[in-house]
C-alpha cells in the first residue's frame, strides 16, 4: 500500500474501502451481515487498511460490521476513519456520538473522526471543542472535516487546537466542480489548491461515481491500450497521482477489489495526465 503524510508523524493509505450501503442505507439492513464482514476481512487481507465509515451509515450498522471485521487484525494496522452527522454536532451529542461509535467499532480509539457535513445552525467552535477534548483524551488520533468549502474549512481552522488533517469532498474525473448529491461545489478550482496549500488530504468520494467512467471514453479508451490498465485503475490512478488526494472506493466484489489495487504502483505520462485534466466525462 502507498500511503500519503497527514502530519509530521502520521500517515494514511491512499486507497481505503468506502462502506457506505454495506449493511444499510439510511437504515440498518441486516439480512446479509456474514457476507459483509466477509468482504471487509477479504479487503483488509488484500490490502485495504484505511476503512472509512459513519455513524449515518445503516444507522449505525456499518460501523458495527466494520468492527466485527477488524478483530482478526492488529488494531494498529487498520486506519478507521468515522463520521458524526451534522445533526449532532452539539458538544455533549458528539461525545455521546464517538462513544457509540467506538462501541460499534469495538475499539478504544477512532485514527480519524470527521464531521460529516456542516452544520447551518450549531456554531463549528461548539464542534471543534468537544473534537478536541476527544483528541486530548486520546480517544481519537486526528480530526477533519467533510463536504466542507473553503470558507468552511478557514472559519474551522479558527476554533481548534489541533489540526484539520483531511476533507473528504465528491472528486473524480466526472465530477469536478460541482457536487452530485451534495452541496459540494468548486472542488477543483478552490476548496483542493487550498487544501494542498495547507497541508490537508483530500479524502475523494466516489472515484468511478459507481460505474459511470466505465463507460466508453475516446481518451480512456486509447489509455486503457496505452497501460494495459482499466478504465477504473486509470481513473483510481489520476486521483492519487495528485498532491494531498486519497480514495476511497466501495466495492464488495472481490475482483473489483483487486483491480483497483491495479491502480498502485505506477504513473501515467504527464501529458496523459494533463489530458485526463482538461478532458470532459458526461453521465
Amino acid at each position: 500500500m502507498q500511503y500519503k503524510r497527514l502530519v509530521t508523524e502520521g500517515q494514511i493509505p491512499v486507497l481505503g474501502l468506502g462502506t457506505w450501503l454495506i449493511g444499510g442505507g439510511q437504515e440498518p439492513d441486516y439480512t446479509d451481515d456474514k457476507n459483509a464482514i466477509s468482504t471487509i476481512k477479504n479487503a483488509i487481507h488484500l490490502g485495504y487498511t484505511h476503512i472509512d465509515t459513519a455513524e449515518m451509515y445503516g444507522g449505525g450498522h456499518t460501523e458495527e460490521l466494520v468492527g466485527k471485521a477488524i478483530q482478526d487484525f492488529s488494531r494498529k494496522e487498520i486506519f478507521v476513519t468515522t463520521k458524526v452527522r451534522n445533526t449532532k454536532l452539539r458538544y455533549n451529542d458528539v461525545l455521546q456520538s464517538v462513544k457509540e461509535s467506538l462501541h460499534r467499532l469495538q475499539t478504544n480509539y477512532i485514527d480519524l473522526l470527521l464531521i460529516h457535513a456542516p452544520s447551518n445552525t450549531i456554531p463549528i467552535s461548539e464542534t471543534l471543542r468537544a473534537f478536541d477534548s476527544l483528541v486530548e483524551a486520546k480517544l481519537v488520533k486526528y480530526i477533519g472535516v467533510s463536504n466542507f468549502q473553503v470558507d468552511q474549512l478557514i472559519e474551522a481552522q479558527q476554533h481548534t487546537k489541533n489540526k484539520i488533517v483531511a476533507n473528504q469532498i465528491e472528486y473524480s474525473l466526472l465530477t469536478r466542480n460541482t457536487g452530485r448529491y451534495a452541496e459540494n461545489k468548486d472542488m477543483e478550482t478552490k476548496t483542493i489548491p487550498y487544501c494542498q496549500q495547507n497541508n490537508i488530504i483530500i479524502i475523494a468520494e466516489r472515484p468511478i461515481e459507481r460505474g459511470l467512467l466505465l463507460k466508453s471514453h475516446p481518451l480512456l479508451d486509447k489509455l486503457e491500450v496505452k497501460y494495459n490498465k482499466t478504465k477504473a485503475q486509470i481513473a483510481i490512478n489520476w486521483l492519487i497521482s495528485k498532491q494531498n488526494v486519497v480514495t476511497i472506493p466501495k466495492s464488495t466484489n472481490e475482483k473489483r477489489l483487486m483491480e483497483n489495487l491495479g491502480a498502485l504502483g505506477w504513473k501515467m505520462d504527464k501529458e496523459d495526465t494533463k489530458l485526463l485534466d482538461e478532458a470532459q466525462f458526461v453521465s
